[in-house]
């Protein structure tokens, strides 16, 4: 029974998070629209070109604007941007 919780345990602490993309759509209305509109996304010649890189873009941004959020309102403003414009 003991191995049985510690496996069970383990499951659980590794299984990944989900990001909220209802909430990373929000955030982005309410702080990203501000500096730009959604063609920053789609030009053809974007600054993003991995998953890696967004993220990196959405925390300067974060940090630039000095906006507060936790790296799981990160996360979800990241996963947001995927799902919407970029499919990485």
């Amino acid at each position: 029974m003991k191995y049985l919780n510690l496996l069970l345990l383990s499951a659980i602490v590794s299984a990944p998070v989900m990001a909220d993309t209802t909430n990373g759509e929000a955030l982005h209305q309410g702080n990203c629209v501000r500096c730009h509109d959604s063609a920053v996304y789609t030009r053809e010649n974007k600054r993003v070109q991995s998953l890696d890189k967004l993220g990196t873009q959405v925390r300067f941004c974060k940090d630039n604007l000095r906006i507060s959020w936790f790296d799981d309102e990160v996360d979800d403003v990241v996963e947001y941007l995927n799902k919407s414009y970029y499919h990485f």
